[in-house]
């Protein structure tokens, strides 16, 4: 059995990677900086999932535990004492883990005859283990470098499976119970990992892992996009409610074919592989029974309209391979216009297109030509949401 530590105790931290690690029979310790989700995971020690349209798999986890991030000491040497360390804390916050990582990786290397050791990212961020192996490099102390390189594994992950709240009835007995959907693969990348990860039902080792990775990003990515910021746009909360509306429907359905072609192309797969990975996209978000809100999926469009994030990356793609990304760049003219009041980048977003234009967010957002080929489709779909009656600012 391995020492497994997972950094962050959110939804998927419990909802996905425990939920693995505890069907294998794996021991873990949840490394959390909530004091409230630390005092409930060690006062109560478990909690359900229920996994929705598959109740016999609904299940119990037993045994959690948790360690406050204020317990500096503690954390350090837990994580130094780890043989995996999971990360699933929000791309944006990796950085902020950099320090007592590096601390705990520095007591461990002590020892140059220390185990094999892994580090591996759960987060559907744009080269999430390199902004990790970067920044530990950048700190650690000349001595320790060769073992490092030697020792430990630096290495990320795809995340499929959504994990959010429960029912409101249930959450009153257990606070910490998620409904899951039924999803059971975690693929990662096999080339960063030293020796050997835990033998964990659904860890799935991927090499080359990059065409997948961006095959991930430019489908389901894309698609939960598309579908939030036109849902928005048309007053939906639910991606749901929203990916089965016919004019998204049918603005989604161009921008699947649209990068199949492209994503075919570059990196070598067959279209009934890339239709297959479309059609699990669009299954997972019209299923009703995922009650998963625009907000979440929508937050952040400063980020998510960047030159290799999950609209414009695939738009270039197109474009680069002969395409026409005309339903790609009606996703990207929705989410220029996306201003969710409780979204404060939102709100920066909104307030750089009202005091600059639409061209500063394509040049200095999105880090495309506001004469090029993609900007013209984008401002000529934004007069056509406009005309709709979807967009009423007039900047």
């Amino acid at each position: 059995m391995s020492n497994n530590v997972i950094f962050g105790a959110g939804k998927i931290s419990r909802g996905f990677i425990a939920h693995l690690l505890d069907r294998s029979g794996e021991k873990f310790v949840f490394i959390e900086k909530d004091p409230e989700l630390v005092r409930l995971i060690n006062e109560r020690g478990k909690y359900a999932l229920y996994v929705f349209g598959a109740p016999e798999k609904n299940t119990v986890i037993k045994g959690a535990k948790a360690i406050s991030c204020e317990d500096r000491d503690t954390v350090v040497k837990t994580l130094a004492a780890a043989d995996v360390i999971y990360i699933s804390v929000g791309g944006k916050n990796l950085e902020k883990l950099i320090p007592v990582i590096t601390e705990a990786l520095s007591q461990r290397l002590e020892n140059d005859d220390c185990d094999l050791s892994n580090i591996v990212t759960c987060e559907n961020w744009y080269s999430p283990a390199e902004t990790l192996r970067k920044g530990i490099l950048g700190i650690l102390d000349e001595k320790y470098i060769a073992t490092f390189e030697e020792k430990v594994g630096i290495t990320e992950s795809v995340i499929l499976r959504t994990a959010i709240e429960a029912d409101e009835e249930i959450l009153k007995s257990d606070p910490l119970a998620l409904n899951v959907s039924d999803f059971w693969e975690i693929p990662i990348n096999g080339k960063g990992i030293k020796g050997e990860l835990p033998k964990v039902e659904g860890f799935h080792l991927i090499k080359p892992f990059n065409a997948y990775l961006h095959r991930k990003l430019y489908t389901y990515n894309a698609a939960s996009a598309t579908i939030s910021y036109l849902g928005y746009l048309k007053g939906y909360e639910t991606l749901a409610e929203a990916a089965v509306d016919e004019d998204i429907k049918k603005v989604l359905m161009g921008v699947y074919e649209e990068t199949c072609l492209a994503l075919c192309n570059k990196f070598n797969v067959s279209s009934e592989e890339q239709r297959q990975l479309q059609h699990a996209s669009y299954t997972k978000y019209k299923d009703k029974r995922i009650v998963d809100f625009l907000e979440r999926n929508a937050r952040d469009p400063i980020r998510k309209l960047g030159p290799n994030d999950r609209l414009i990356g695939p738009a270039n793609l197109v474009l680069e391979y002969g395409g026409n990304p005309v339903h790609l760049a009606t996703a990207i003219a929705a989410a220029v216009f996306y201003d969710h009041p409780a979204d404060p980048i939102a709100l920066q977003l909104r307030a750089k297109r009202e005091t600059e234009g639409i061209d500063a967010i394509l040049k200095d957002v999105c880090k495309i030509d506001p004469d090029g080929t993609l900007s013209l489709l984008v401002k000529e779909k934004i007069e056509t949401l406009r005309s709709k009656g979807l967009i009423k600012d007039n900047k």
